[in-house]
């Protein structure tokens, strides 16, 4: 089985995949970054690392696989089970390759040390991009020249300063006398504007005033509860709808508000223990089920 190509395809979906009895693969998302030595410009990227204490059977990987080769949920779980079986017994004497991930060891205290595959990006925003070369750009610094300064004679300085006064003088008169007059015009202008607005304003008040004396109708909205049922505690995939009635009747006779909710993309027949508007309540439903029913039930968020 090529349980190697599935972890990679749901790793470019999604940021957590666990396989049940070895481990899980997460992914946290790295900024672009420039690597100095080199000079180089490194895209966005998602990192993978590996978390053995993530076991526990979440149903992604086995729903996914049964999806692709269209068989049961059961039986994807077997295969995901004799694959790891035959990874743990390889690892002891080498190196497991899990695909485009990367490999898995044994270090000497005999826990699994995980070392990924630098070449394969998993975020779907940065495909197709690879390392650039970076530009240094050099900058030219222009020489500051200083400015000379002439010296001039107290008695020139006092024949040239009086001449000056007298023609800021005749120029503050006259830039007085037409800011006087453009106040003034200024003043008239407003006044203008503010009559014709009013005019204006009265003449839409009058067109626009009436009376109803019918109140609006109100308008009753039903809202159907049950399309809100977004999370479903899933039980199985089915291939044969007739396997599907019977786990369906299995359940509500547990006493299980049981449904079918349709077909998924691969074609295969979902039924789940039960439906509910908030993940919360499908968490706690999920959690009770796999420790009281079975440990194979995994959550579905549906649009």
């Amino acid at each position: 089985m090529r349980l190697a190509n599935y972890i990679s395809d749901l790793l470019y979906r999604y940021d957590c995949v666990i396989v049940p009895n070895f481990g899980g693969f997460v992914t946290n998302k790295v900024s672009a970054v420039l690597d100095e030595e080199t000079s180089m410009f490194h895209p966005p990227k998602k990192q993978v690392t590996f978390n053995a204490y993530l076991q526990h059977n979440d149903g992604l990987l086995a729903n996914y696989i049964a999806s692709a080769e269209r068989i049961s949920f059961e039986k994807a779980t077997e295969q995901i089970h004799e694959q790891v079986a035959l990874w743990k017994t390889e690892v002891k004497t080498g190196t497991v390759t899990i695909g485009k991930v990367g490999t898995v060891t044994l270090n000497d205290a005999e826990q699994l040390v995980f070392e990924p595959n630098l070449e394969t990006n998993f975020l779907l925003e940065a495909y197709g991009l690879a390392a650039t070369p970076g530009q240094q750009v050099e900058r030219e610094e222009t020489p500051v020249i200083p400015v000379n300064t002439v010296e001039e004679s107290p008695v020139s300085t006092k024949s040239k300063l009086i001449p000056l006064v007298k023609r800021a003088t005749v120029a503050a008169a006259i830039v007085g006398v037409g800011i006087t007059g453009w106040y003034a015009y200024t003043q008239q202008e407003q006044a203008a504007a503010v009559a014709d607005q009013e005019a204006t304003l009265k003449k839409k008040i009058q067109t626009a005033t009436f009376i109803s004396e019918a109140p609006l109708p109100s308008i009753d909205l039903e809202v159907n509860k049950e399309a809100l049922k977004n999370f479903h505690v899933v039980a199985g995939a089915f291939q044969s709808l007739k396997n599907a009635d019977k786990k369906l009747e299995e359940l509500q006779e547990m006493g299980y508000n049981a449904k079918i909710i349709g077909e998924n993309e691969w074609g295969l027949t979902q039924v789940v223990f039960g439906s509910y508007q908030t993940q919360e309540e499908a968490r706690e439903a999920l959690m009770r089920i796999k420790a009281t029913i079975t440990k194979d039930a995994w959550l579905l968020h549906k649009q």
